[in-house]
């Protein structure tokens, strides 16, 4: 359940109920908004949480508990009605303003990692991507340069401005991941890795969390809840696509998560129109739907020559393929009350 203090409520206020809870052995997790204060009730038993009610209501500085009968607590939107704003380097994901996070599925060299950052930077981009460790379906395949490419990630990031996001596969990789990164990438596979998950919580980098290939939304918002209920509240939650019996695209992207998870979370919701499709002829026109649809931002997979690309060349966008795709979005956001 969660307890929604008034706008005049006091921080001694706040602080007597968080200890009348901790001392019934609840968990608790604040939510200070600008006008009020909302406190998560974790572990409550349905009896308890009539009792709770009724005593907490008495009081003057109480505004109203409401019970929460979902699995997911903290992502879900009574924790956060006005929505969660994360700020990353100066670029506010969650707000007024679209963000476009772009550059290539893997780090390869220096040279492409830096002709990729320089010309999506150009064509309007604010986040600069590239996979360091590279999950594969084969292990013949290349699974990325690691640290040397965190390295060269940090680098770009020196020299272009924009914050970096990379994905991190395993839990002992996670301290020197956070070293480099601005922001964490869990891919699909490890969408429900909940010991993964776990330990991204306890982090305080921001987290972009994949939807994993066969989820639902529910368990796609309780494995948010993992990394929510471990501290970290700065959750994004992408959109990749999911696996049906559709053979023509790599996934089949669902354009319904984004109005349907509009309603449930206060999480900002990102679109990968590169993954949804596995084709670059198709990520411009499933990008437009995206942010049509509702999408806070998109991350979309950039190379400046994909036809030698060690990962992904089908479904990435060359550089003029890209600063196209921008041009058509400054048309399309503004009609939804947005801005790029």
């Amino acid at each position: 359940m969660i307890i929604i203090l008034t706008s005049n409520a006091t921080e001694r206020n706040r602080e007597d109920i968080v200890e009348n809870l901790k001392a019934r052995g609840f968990g608790i997790h604040l939510s200070q908004g600008v006008e009020k204060t909302i406190i998560g009730v974790i572990g409550a038993l349905d009896e308890q949480k009539l009792e709770v009610a009724e005593q907490f209501e008495a009081l003057p500085f109480v505004e109203r508990c409401v019970p929460i009968s979902q699995p997911y607590k903290l992502v879900g939107k009574s924790f956060k009605p006005e929505g969660t704003k994360i700020n990353v380097r100066g670029v506010v994901i969650g707000g007024e303003q679209t963000v476009m996070m772009a550059g290539p599925c893997t780090v390869e060299t220096e040279a492409q990692l830096m002709e990729s950052a320089l010309a999506v930077k150009k064509a309007g981009a604010h986040i600069l991507r590239g996979g360091a460790y590279k999950p594969s379906t084969s292990p013949y395949s290349f699974h990325g340069h690691g640290v040397e490419a965190l390295k060269m990630l940090a680098q770009a990031r020196q020299e272009t401005g924009m914050p970096v996001i990379t994905e991190v596969m395993d839990a002992r990789d996670l301290e020197v991941v956070c070293e480099y990164a601005d922001i964490l990438q869990i891919g699909t596979r490890n969408a429900q890795n909940y010991t993964l998950l776990r330990e991204v919580g306890r982090c305080r980098t921001p987290v972009l969390l994949k939807r994993g290939m066969s989820s639902r939304i529910e368990e796609w918002l309780q494995a948010a809840e993992y990394i929510a209920s471990n501290g970290n509240y700065d959750i994004m939650l992408c959109e990749r696509g999911i696996r049906t019996f559709e053979t023509y695209t790599r996934n089949t992207f669902d354009i319904n998560a984004f109005p349907a998870l509009k309603e449930l979370s206060h999480l900002p919701v990102i679109a990968d129109p590169s993954h949804g499709t596995g084709k670059a002829s198709l990520v411009p026109a499933v990008t437009r739907a995206a942010f049509a649809a509702g999408a806070d931002g998109a991350i979309v997979e950039v190379h400046p020559h994909p036809e030698k690309a060690l990962k992904d060349g089908s479904q990435s966008l060359t550089p003029a393929a890209f600063e196209q795709l921008m041009q058509e979005l400054r048309q399309i956001v503004p009609a939804v009350g947005r801005t790029l």
